[in-house]
């Protein structure tokens, strides 16, 4: 598909688009108060200066970017900047963060018309892309206006590479020549960027092994202590859908040896858990956190359906499952875990994450089962091996340690470009 039929149809799209909008805030999807954000609209005036602007689709992408953005504040101290996702999560997640000089907006919807008015309203002079979410309209319209773009931590999957080279080569062609520079997560990524077009592509690392560890309530962290105890306990953490039931019955094998066995899970999508209740009520007790249920002696399996509280369950739990991965999902990230000394296990489909659950296995800092048998026995080998368990935690450490300091180097090389935009805003 080229760009212009793109353009003609979202634009002949724009009400059902709309609609569409409409029925996600029905069903809590969409901010109710914010809902206009959505088509461009916004109640905050544009600050004066220069104005970096960075999308990050969700929650992963904006986690990953808060290291760059301390790093450039460090150095560019005027520097204003806006942040748009496209999740009420991640929306909460920059609330709770309140950071200095950084606002939050909704990503408008891609038509041309919403996107337009984005950009006329915010009129960025520069703009990041974290990781792999581009969206046509508005990266060409932000290009055609001036704004000096550049993907940052660039992720493009296999997956993606094919359906881009099958049916939207053109379209991608020219939405990557609307960028100076990709910052491509590895070399791999690096290689399919420039296989569909782009054209100054560099590998200075990757944001997410600069993230700080995942904070946490010690109040809570404390009270959970004490409810568990020395009851010996796995956590599942940013699970999808089709895979809790195989969690549970990985559970069930457990407690053959373990019989008092408290297995926790943290859906990736929290509104998630009263239907995961209700699918596990037939494999013992089960908690919900949303509904303050406590984690008591008789509580068999916890599901965690709240915001913003890995970081709590990660510093309880020394074994944890990376979710997303038993099915066609991918996997998600298991960087957060290791930093908070958690031995890793993960299903087969790692594709979003490859090169690096596949340098944790070879370092034997991950382990990897295919269903609920292989993941019960996983799981009592760790539970039954304090020194395997201990040695892959270490080396996770050691290991991440070694991999720190993309945010910096990505800042050297693109300093320049701050430089001159901030000499021409002032000069304006």
């Amino acid at each position: 598909m080229r760009y212009k039929t793109y353009k003609i149809i979202t634009s002949a799209l724009s009400g059902p688009i709309g609609l569409w909008l409409r029925f996600r805030r029905l069903r809590g999807r969409e901010s109710e108060k914010r809902f206009a954000e959505r088509f461009g609209h916004s109640n905050i005036p544009r600050p004066k200066g220069t104005l970096l602007w960075i999308h990050a689709a969700s929650v992963g992408e904006a986690n990953s970017v808060l290291p760059l953005i301390d790093v450039l504040q460090a150095r560019f101290r005027d520097i204003n900047i806006l942040i748009t996702t496209g999740t009420l999560t991640s929306a909460k997640l920059m609330e709770k963060r309140n950071l200095k000089n950084v606002l939050h907006q909704f990503v408008p919807v891609d038509t041309p018309e919403a996107t337009n008015r984005f950009l006329r309203h915010w009129r960025p002079d520069i703009g990041f892309w974290v990781e792999s979410e581009l969206w046509p309209n508005l990266v060409i319209n932000a290009r055609a206006r001036g704004c000096f773009m550049i993907i940052v931590n660039g992720r493009m999957s296999v997956k993606s590479y094919d359906k881009w080279q099958k049916f939207g080569l053109l379209m991608i062609y020219q939405m990557l020549n609307c960028f100076e520079v990709v910052f491509a997560q590895n070399e791999a990524d690096a290689q399919r960027f420039r296989g569909l077009g782009a054209q100054d592509v560099r590998c200075l690392g990757n944001l997410k092994h600069d993230a700080l560890p995942l904070s946490c309530n010690e109040a809570d962290l404390f009270s959970l202590q004490q409810a568990i105890g020395l009851r010996p306990m796995w956590l599942a953490a940013s699970t999808h859908a089709g895979e809790e039931e195989i969690l549970a019955r990985a559970h069930t094998l457990l407690t053959k040896t373990h019989p008092d066995l408290l297995t926790v899970i943290v859906p990736r999508h929290p509104m998630r858990g009263a239907e995961i209740a209700k699918q596990l009520s037939g494999y013992g007790k089960v908690g919900l956190r949303s509904n303050g249920d406590k984690v008591t002696a008789a509580t068999n399996i916890y599901i965690a359906d709240t915001l913003g509280e890995l970081g709590l369950f990660y510093r309880l739990s020394e074994i944890v499952f990376m979710g997303g991965s038993l099915i066609e999902h991918g996997g998600q990230n298991p960087l957060e875990p290791a930093r908070l000394r958690c031995c890793i296990i993960t299903g087969p489909n790692t594709n979003n994450f490859a090169e690096i659950y596949n340098e944790m296995e070879k370092l034997s800092i991950c382990f990897r089962a295919k269903n609920a048998d292989e993941l019960a026995a996983t799981i009592d080998k760790l539970m039954g091996n304090s020194d395997l368990l201990t040695s892959a935690q270490v080396r996770g450490k050691e290991w991440l340690r070694g991999k720190t300091g993309a945010s910096a180097r990505i800042v050297n090389a693109i300093a320049p470009i701050f430089t001159i935009k901030n000499d021409t805003a002032e000069r304006s």
